[in-house]
């Protein structure tokens, strides 16, 4: 709430319990409480009332006169109409503390907002940026790896054909010794 705002300082009805007052520091309830006046206090705030307005007669100046006719319109009030009004006074200026804050969240907010709409960009650029190099590393090591199987395949396959070729040429080489042996002996 702002000073400008705010009641000035006194005795007041407390907010939370209806059969106290509680002293206003002009900023905040304080924590100091005590019991309604009596009968014989509020007699003797209103001649008190009454004295200084009569004093006030005799002061010269404009000012003097609408200071005691405000102190015996104030002293003419019943206490309880006086605690309604400050009570008022004090919910305008917290509704005015809660719009003025809310009024200056909201600006903190987009301004915020305007701050780190270029951080998430920029940070979701540079993830983007690893998001794609690691992609294009997965697909080069895919065909890496594809290259690689389908080489030694044909190493292993090529490997495979020789062993089998050498095979059969040694027996092919053999196959005709064999065949003169047999030819021979049935002769």
């Amino acid at each position: 709430m702002r000073r400008a705002d705010a009641p000035r300082a006194g005795w007041y009805p407390d907010p939370e319990s209806r059969t106290n007052l509680r002293w206003w520091d002009g900023l905040d309830w304080t924590d100091v409480r005590r019991a309604p006046p009596s009968g014989a206090e509020m007699i003797a705030a209103e001649s008190a009332a009454r004295f200084r307005a009569s004093a006030n007669d005799f002061a010269p100046g404009a000012t003097r006169a609408a200071s005691a006719a405000a102190a015996a319109t104030a002293a003419a009030r019943p206490a309880a109409t006086q605690s309604q009004e400050v009570i008022r006074e004090v919910r305008e200026a917290t509704r005015s503390e809660i719009e003025r804050a809310a009024q200056m969240f909201s600006r903190q907010a987009a301004a915020a907002r305007q701050n780190w709409t270029p951080l998430i960009t920029e940070y979701t650029n540079k993830v983007m940026r690893w998001v794609k190099i690691a992609i294009v590393l997965g697909v080069l090591a895919f065909a890496a790896w594809l290259a690689f199987q389908i080489f030694a395949q044909a190493s292993l396959f090529d490997w495979i054909g020789e062993r089998i070729d050498n095979i059969t040429d040694q027996d092919s080489s053999a196959l005709p010794a064999l065949t003169r042996n047999v030819v021979q002996s049935s002769r």
